[in-house]
């Protein structure tokens, strides 16, 4: 089975901080993979804005350096590679001062009918500034749109503040909060499992499904972010955004359409149902931990203090998380939340574990019957799987099996599934906002972390330990056991 690669529209891609690692990691290696399969016009441009003094040719040698170490060598083409590197102009500028931008101005005041799309590949803190001097030199066309990454704030206010500064200048259908999960080809299969099959959106409910599992498992430590992570921490970094926006296209009610705002209507329903967890019951539905020195990948790994270089730090590397949707459809049915650095294995997926069949047919010899579950894998080996009960072949009575119906990506089908980035770059030019986090839902999402973290804050406790390489702290096991239920580690 093969995917449709459709054109889009002639752009000028703006990415503010051209020379950083995530422009060399994902940006530039999404847009050559995305011109490699003609989606790109040969018109399309490419302006890399950074602070370094250097001729475009001295940046297009960097950016070949990046293809080379990030791109496979059987995705590289030469006539491809060489076709992409003469989309760039290197513009040096501050982003905090006036220097540059009148030659950015002149750049693109070149054609200034294109979609332009003014990528922040920046810290939070140069949005407001970098957004206001785009106004002020005239550069927001009706064809505009600016792209920010997450965080988006480290707490509902600063959130606003610059949400605030980036709407002063764009207008809300103009921006797109990228949130690269968002992006993944399974994350998208969700609302196809749910809303394009009879089977399941009928049972999609609490009558039918007992728990859901979310969890996002990371094997590295924080190494050289160490310095950035003690002031974001595990919640922040991945629960707030992440996590809740699967929460979300796992609980949403089926939109009216797929439009943007009918998608983010429902998710935003969802942030709003969600059980507020006040400072009284912080100890009881929340876990957070801090790994120590163990092993991992099969060589041995420094703690995360020892990593910081400092001990003295109550910054969380693992949280857990019991959430609870307060609505019709959802009343009862608990969201185990799992997410942290160091753990056993690299996994991020989503399992939704259904009721017990009500009534026992079979003699105990058959065996015991497992719930069945639905296990959307979004990484490593993507895909699908639903456990289901059926008799163990062969004579001598019935015996029943725990078994799944595979669908394995890689498997079903033959092209290679596009990045995260790779999407979500082309829905920026499309002006398509229904996989990007509009501003009321970022509120929301806030509304709900804020107080998690301010009982946290106010807390004598400190993270519990855990040892690097291991499933986090004991207490995250507790948490889900004492409801007669246990993360499915071994789920896929």
């Amino acid at each position: 089975m093969t995917s449709r690669t459709i054109a889009v529209d002639v752009f000028d891609m703006v990415v503010f901080g051209a020379t950083g690692d995530l422009a060399a990691r994902k940006l530039m290696p999404a847009l050559y993979r995305r011109d490699l399969a003609g989606q790109i016009p040969p018109e399309a441009r490419i302006v890399a804005v950074s602070r370094r003094r250097e001729a475009t040719r001295v940046y297009v040698d960097t950016v070949a350096r990046w293809l080379a170490e990030f791109v496979p060598e059987t995705e590289r083409e030469d006539a491809c590679v060489e076709r992409f590197l003469a989309r760039f102009e290197h513009v040096t500028l501050d982003a905090t001062g006036d220097e540059g931008w009148a030659d950015l101005a002149e750049v693109l005041g070149r054609f200034p009918e294109r979609v332009r799309a003014f990528y922040l590949a920046v810290g939070p803190d140069l949005f407001g500034a970098i957004c206001e001097r785009i106004g002020r030199h005239g550069l927001v066309t009706p064809q505009a749109r600016v792209v920010v990454e997450k965080p988006v704030g480290k707490s509902g206010e600063s959130a606003r503040v610059v949400n605030d500064a980036v709407g002063k200048v764009f207008d809300e259908s103009q921006i797109f909060r990228i949130d690269h999960y968002l992006g993944k080809e399974t994350v998208q299969n969700l609302m196809a499992l749910r809303f394009a099959n009879a089977l399941f959106e009928p049972i999609w409910n609490a009558a039918h499904i007992d728990h859901v599992q979310i969890t996002v498992a990371e094997t590295l430590g924080v190494a050289g972010r160490a310095g950035y992570y003690d002031t974001s921490g595990a919640l922040r970094d991945m629960v707030q955004n992440h996590i809740l926006q699967l929460l979300c296209l796992v609980a949403m009610e089926p939109p009216v359409s797929l439009s943007a705002d009918a998608v983010r209507d429902e998710k935003l329903k969802v942030l709003r149902s969600l059980k507020p967890i006040e400072a009284a019951g912080v100890d009881h539905l929340t876990v957070r931990g801090q790994y120590r020195a163990g092993a991992s990948a099969g060589g041995a790994v420094p703690g995360y203090l020892d990593e910081l270089g400092r001990a003295d730090s109550t910054t969380e590397t693992f949280v857990a998380i019991k959430a609870e949707v307060q609505n019709w459809r959802w009343a009862g049915v608990p969201f185990y939340l799992r997410t942290g650095k160091r753990l056993a294995s690299r996994v991020s997926e989503i399992v939704v574990s259904f009721r017990p069949v009500p009534h026992f047919i079979f003699e105990p010899s058959a065996g015991p019957v497992a719930n069945n579950r639905l296990v959307i894998r979004l990484q490593p080996d993507e895909g699908v799987k639903l456990w289901l009960m059926i008799k163990d072949p062969g004579p001598g009575g019935m015996r029943l099996q725990h078994v799944p119906l595979d669908m394995s990506f890689a498997d079903a089908f033959s092209d290679r599934a596009p990045d995260a980035y790779e999407r979500l770059l082309m829905d920026v030019v499309r002006g398509t906002q229904t996989l990007f986090m509009r501003r009321d839902e970022v509120d929301a999402a806030w509304a709900w972390v804020d107080p998690i973290l301010a009982a946290w804050k106010a807390s004598s406790t400190p993270p519990r330990p855990y040892t690097a390489g291991t499933w986090g702290p004991s207490a995250a096991v507790a948490l889900i056991e004492r409801d007669g239920r246990t993360w499915q580690d071994d789920g896929y």
